[in-house]
């Protein structure tokens, strides 16, 4: 059975930032199990990707006809300091759920990162070779092979710097700025030393619902088109926030943040489409077009006050 003529869906790791965005996606289409470990929604049940037999047990109740694997830990610093942890969620539970497709005979879904470069190049395409610098890449990276050695049908997306979730469960550099300006920060300091591409949830789960549909398999760098460095991307989201003339960005490089952000990270992590553009199936927008969309949740957030923006709810730092 191909995907275009798919019943069921079984998506594992669906409650954090990506999940809501596939979930709305693919329930539109298809019928959904989406489990996580952490029961944060209503539509969501336990499932754990590193307990083999209890996941298999679960996917085969469910007869999907198709697996997405969202579940990771996507904290570089935890999975520096726990790396067992690391290895159990985003290589064994990868390997895990690859396993489980092949004894099913159906694709899985996969997602992947920019991170498993080394940004010795400043641009990397589909076909370059990874070298993972952090626990976190290396076990992703594994994750990757997991899916090509093991099963003839898959489809591996590699995202870049996620946005995406809302102020609920964005757990990345848009929300942290985000939570800085609501606490009354007037000077953020941000890196201008770290390169990548944006990748916005709801057009990265729109884009794999389409391209899943092809049966054209493989793997594919996926990614918001244009690309920037954090400060660029913090100026961008300030200016859409309307908020230049209360914030201002201290320009830093990552030494300034050395002992909380420890974990080895690639200074580029620019992502080219170069396999979807080639098969005309590339329906990434632009990464300022996606976070002026994204904006609007957080402008949401905030109401005027005396002339100022805060949150909704008083913060307690206000």
């Amino acid at each position: 059975m191909t995907i275009n003529n798919c019943a069921r869906v079984f998506i594992t790791g669906c409650g954090g930032m990506l999940g809501p965005a596939v979930y709305r996606g693919f329930s539109e289409s298809y019928e959904v199990l989406a489990s996580d470990i952490d029961l944060n929604e209503p539509w969501l049940e336990y499932g754990d990707v590193r307990d083999f037999a209890a996941i298999e047990k679960l996917a085969k109740k469910f007869e999907p006809d198709l697996i997405i694997n969202l579940a990771a830990l996507t904290n570089l610093e935890y999975c520096e300091k726990n790396p067992d942890d690391a290895w159990k969620t985003n290589a064994l539970g990868a390997e895990n759920m690859a396993l489980i497709c092949r004894r099913l005979d159906i694709p899985l879904v996969y997602i992947s990162t920019a991170g498993i470069f080394d940004g010795r190049q400043e641009y990397y395409n589909d076909f370059d070779q990874p070298n993972p610098l952090s626990i976190y890449a290396k076990a992703k990276y594994h994750g990757e092979l997991a899916a090509q050695r093991m099963l003839d049908k898959y489809y591996v997306f590699r995202a870049g710097w996620m946005m995406g979730g809302g102020p609920a469960k964005d757990k990345k550099f848009i929300n942290k700025i985000f939570k800085q300006i609501a606490a009354g920060e007037k000077i953020l300091r941000v890196v201008d030393d770290k390169l990548g591409t944006p990748t916005y949830t709801e057009n990265f789960a729109e884009s794999m619902l389409r391209i899943v549909q092809t049966d054209l398999y493989g793997l594919y760098n996926m990614v918001c088109g244009g690309s920037c460095s954090r400060y660029d991307a913090a100026v961008e989201f300030i200016r859409l926030l309307g908020m230049e003339k209360e914030v201002r960005i201290e320009i830093v490089d990552s030494d300034y943040f050395k002992n909380e952000y420890f974990a080895p990270r690639p200074s580029s992590e620019k992502l080219v489409n170069l396999k979807l553009d080639s098969r005309g199936i590339n329906f990434m927008r632009d990464w300022r077009e996606c976070l002026a969309e994204y904006a609007e949740e957080f402008k949401a957030e905030l109401k005027p006050k005396r002339g100022k923006l805060i949150l909704k709810e008083e913060a307690a730092t206000l």
